[in-house]
């Protein structure tokens, strides 16, 4: 079990969302039963090395950059992105424990099959962009050395969509199947009672026109106890 941790668990940052990196943060240190060590992935730190910024289609600063994650590993291990719109409610220790009984896996997500997003805008008047695989990115485990052609010279010229549908994976079955419950869509999907991590994909509720979205209230809950160890 020791070579798994501290579990390596990168964030995307959005300078946009601040608060939203920081909540989803704090929620994943309070469900966690196992060491781990969190990351920002943030253009302002990657300047050395990496130099793309956000284009016109993208929806984040990170939306290109959560693919630098094994880079950013030493291509050793195994790590875990996600959006930084999200909140950890189970143990990602559990993660652990689906990742070691399949470990020839290039990488683990929830496969939202058929999905079509609703509406054509969401946070910030960002364009929702449909395409195959949407969302499966948001919410990913690299399997870090299988993914050594993610080097940032790569990343930097990869058309985004080549990126986002894992088209740099040559077999499709070294993607692995991580549980819905991991990567449950706010307003897109019922929320469902067992989730384990729900995803604001239109908009955190951090943002004005989604404060009272579906599921906020999990939002605003660790917010509060963040707040609270601050006092």
């Amino acid at each position: 079990m020791n070579k798994y941790l501290p579990f390596r668990i990168f964030i995307g940052y959005d300078s946009r969302e601040a608060i939203g990196f920081h909540v989803l943060a704090h929620s994943i240190l309070l469900n966690s039963s196992v060491p781990v060590s969190i990351t920002p992935i943030n253009l302002n730190n990657l300047k050395n090395f990496y130099r793309r910024n956000k284009g016109k289609k993208d929806s984040t600063e990170f939306s290109i950059s959560r693919f630098l994650t094994p880079y950013l590993s030493g291509y050793k291990g195994y790590s875990l992105f996600l959006d930084c719109d999200f909140i950890v409610r189970g143990d990602v220790a559990d993660l652990i424990k689906i990742i070691i009984k399949d470990p020839n896996r290039s990488i683990w997500c929830v496969q939202h099959k058929n999905y079509l997003p609703k509406d054509k805008k969401k946070f910030l008047s960002e364009k929702q962009l449909p395409y195959l695989k949407k969302n499966w990115s948001s919410f990913m485990i690299f399997n870090n050395k299988k993914c050594k052609i993610l080097k940032p010279n790569f990343i930097q010229k990869a058309n985004g969509l080549y990126l986002h549908q894992f088209k740099w994976i040559n077999n499709s079955n070294q993607i692995g199947v991580l549980p819905k419950r991991w990567n449950n869509l706010v307003g897109e999907q019922k929320i469902l009672n067992n989730f384990k991590a729900l995803h604001y994909t239109r908009g955190g509720p951090y943002f004005k026109k989604y404060r009272n979205c579906d599921g906020s209230k999990f939002w605003f809950y660790y917010k509060k106890l963040m707040e609270k160890g601050m006092e």
